[in-house]
């Protein structure tokens, strides 16, 4: 009987309150954090500000689906886990839908034993295999992270940027979706914590958002800064 939760981190998207809620409480029971979402507009916002590893998604949700909804999140990400709840009828499409690399699909209705087994999977493949970071990161048309050469391109050309600056920016950009903590990025930049720090981080950012697009670097009050992709 397993007694230590599993710290990896599940994002549970199903518009069904009474089915999700029941879910995540049974879940509660093997993972220590769980976040649940109703509408992909939810998930999303939640995917951007928290370290996901495991995806459950129901492909049946209001205005935008689950498949919609995952092809959005492999635009940038292929790391996360995904598992897709779907209806038989709804089997053609999901198997179309190559481009999402599911870890499973489970057609409803699904059992718990079920869903746990799928999930032992998606842990299982993160602990053995895990794909490598995009080596580009698209911010938009014409403005992009190259991983490899931690450099900024903008209108077709490099910008030119202060080692602190590039420090800066390959520490946002190393996870796109993750809001960084101030006191996190400085003690990844000046590997101490101070007032004085905390002003140079300010300035910093200031003057690296006069060389980069507008809204890039996004200030998450009372948390830190993300990269806005």
């Amino acid at each position: 009987m397993q007694t230590t939760k599993l710290e990896y981190t599940l994002l549970y998207l199903e518009d069904e309150e009474i089915v999700r809620k029941n879910y995540v409480n049974y879940l509660s029971r093997y993972f220590e954090t769980i976040y649940e979402a109703s509408s992909a507009e939810e998930a999303l916002k939640i995917y951007k500000e928290h370290k996901i590893d495991i995806m459950i998604i129901d492909i049946n949700l209001p205005q935008k689906d689950g498949i919609t909804f995952l092809k959005e999140i492999r635009e940038q990400d292929y790391n996360v886990k995904a598992i897709m709840l779907t209806a038989k009828s709804d089997i053609e499409t999901l198997l179309d839908a190559t481009e999402l690399k599911l870890t499973k699909y489970l057609v409803k209705p699904i059992s718990r034993d079920e869903l746990k087994s799928a999930l032992d999977i998606a842990v299982e493949e993160i602990i053995n295999y895990t794909v490598q970071t995009n080596k580009i990161v698209r911010v938009s048309e014409t403005c992009y992270w190259d991983c490899d050469r931690e450099q900024l391109y903008y209108n077709d050309k490099d910008v030119d940027l202060t080692k602190k600056e590039r420090d800066l920016l390959s520490y946002l950009f190393s996870d796109p979706h993750r809001v960084f903590s101030s006191e996190d990025i400085i003690f990844e930049l000046w590997y101490d914590y101070d007032n004085q720090k905390i002003s140079s981080l300010k300035t910093l950012v200031k003057t690296l958002r006069r060389k980069i697009p507008e809204g890039m670097i996004k200030n998450v009050f009372g948390i830190g800064y993300k990269v806005e992709i």
